[in-house]
């Protein structure tokens, strides 16, 4: 039998503010275990929260983006379910009243077609404790540092039909939570966690399928691996004659595997009331107007201006646009060399493949938007090659002198000097007597061969158009 995948995925931001969601304790990553926990955070007797007003913004700015509603009156619940790093026994969240109603995106697939992808909602809620297991010995220790978190958790419609789908999804919502600096994202750090609720069904049926939920996945690599073994599982058990069991999962990233944590628990299994110490939050039009501002160009009216004032391919600007320092970037690069196309390129390849290598973020890179202008300057106004260039490239890694100063220490200068060109392509011609009467026989692609002679020659620094023009000029 054949079967649809149908794919919705719940996304948990942390929002960058200073303080949390109900206290006024630092957000701060990486901080010793519990020294970001006040009394609040604690649960302790007596103590009443109070809303972070920055969080709420941020949730606004968010929906804006995604072409969302806007909930004008939205309520606070208690979530009630006990857990270790929870200390108050419930977590405040949002139920029926968020913050963020639905909205869209659109994502770019593989054929080069585009999708959009609903959003449900977009509720605010605090984040839990974290419970350390591995250097207890049987025991579990709780870091509260990260109890009242602002979270933002991003539901999208059951919209998905693959793991890549799944991917490109999660890709373009990291890209304009970045743009927007309402969190860092950084899966690895958790402030940005995934989870995916899973189901398959006949092709054809309407009706979807039992659906499990894989938790807190916290890598692109691993949203894909994740949902492409489950599919593979669902399938073998319904082809084995057994059924499908709602139940909540987790992804073992060292065995590629999904394995049963718990039954899945629904809405009144955590009977929410509201939070009776929280008033509603209510805005108006003129709160959202200001947020509405303060948006940057996002990532596709970004990458359809490059395409307009740059030249670029839609491939190439949407390549640009992932992040928005690397946007920054190009538009800087593009504007001091003069040159989009070749800012591009080297952007797009040479710098992106030295940032992979090295695991390196952008702010990490030895070759500022500045450096690789002028190193695009001196291909445009022949200093150097584009070949010559590669080498300077490397150089300038380690080497933090001006690209000018790099290409005169190391005698890259391209030769233009007509006189010495044309000594070096007699040269070639008299060393090459074959290839010289293929090329007069009529078997011009031969040219090629012989341009790489003077080229080697050269060691790299003659100007390869002054070359093949002197080059057919004397063979004919």
């Amino acid at each position: 039998m054949q079967y649809e995948t149908v794919i919705g995925l719940e996304v948990h931001v942390q929002l960058s503010t200073e303080s949390k969601l109900f206290s006024g304790s630092a957000t701060t990553f990486g901080a010793e275990p519990n020294t970001q926990a006040n009394i609040f955070d604690l649960a302790l007797p007596g103590t009443l929260p109070v809303l972070n007003e920055k969080a709420v913004a941020m949730a606004v700015k968010f929906g804006l983006a995604i072409g969302a509603e806007i909930g004008k009156r939205s309520v606070f619940d208690r979530k009630n379910y006990f857990y270790p790093d929870l200390p108050k026994g419930y977590q405040v969240s949002q139920l029926d009243f968020p913050t963020v109603g639905k909205g869209s995106l659109t994502i770019s697939l593989d054929d080069g077609s585009e999708k959009i992808i609903g959003v449900t909602r977009a509720h605010m809620e605090e984040d839990a404790g974290k419970s350390l297991h591995e250097d207890y010995q049987g025991m579990t220790g709780i870091d509260l540092n990260r109890a009242g978190t602002p979270l933002l958790e991003i539901v999208s419609e059951p919209d998905l039909r693959s793991a890549k789908e799944a991917v490109a999804y999660l890709k373009k919502l990291h890209s304009i939570i970045r743009y927007l600096d309402i969190s860092d994202a950084i899966m690895a750090q958790g402030s940005m966690r995934c989870d995916a609720n899973v189901s398959i069904r006949p092709v054809g049926q309407k009706e979807f399928g039992t659906r499990t939920e894989i938790k807190n996945i916290n890598s692109f690599k691993f949203v894909e691996k994740a949902i492409n073994h489950e599919v593979q599982r669902q399938k073998d058990v319904l082809e084995d004659g057994g059924r499908i069991v709602q139940e909540t999962r987790l992804y073992d990233a060292d065995r590629d595997e999904t394995r049963s944590m718990r039954s899945k628990e629904v809405a009144n299994d955590y009977r929410y009331f509201p939070e009776p110490d929280l008033l509603p939050i209510v805005i108006d039009d003129a709160y959202i107007d200001a947020i509405r501002a303060t948006l940057p160009e996002l990532p596709d009216t970004r990458a359809a201006r490059f395409v307009s004032d740059y030249g670029l391919s839609e491939y190439d600007a949407g390549v640009l646009v992932a992040t928005r320092e690397m946007a920054d970037y190009f538009e800087t690069t593009a504007k001091l060399s003069g040159d989009a196309k070749l800012a591009a390129n080297w952007v797009s390849q040479d710098l992106q493949a030295l940032l992979n290598k090295h695991s390196w973020e952008l702010s990490d890179s030895p070759i500022q938007a500045e450096r690789l202008a002028t190193l695009i300057q001196r291909i445009k106004d022949n200093t150097i090659s584009g070949k010559i260039a590669k080498t300077v490239f490397e150089a300038m890694l380690d080497d933090n002198r001006d690209v000018d100063e790099i290409i005169e220490a190391k005698g890259l200068k391209q030769v233009t000097d007509s006189g010495a060109l044309e000594s070096l392509v007699d040269q070639v011609i008299a060393n090459n007597p074959d290839q010289v009467q293929q090329y007069r026989d009529g078997k011009v692609q031969v040219i090629g061969f012989l341009v790489g002679q003077c080229m080697q020659l050269s060691k790299g620094k003659a100007n390869p158009a002054q070359v093949n023009e002197i080059l057919r000029s004397k063979l004919s």
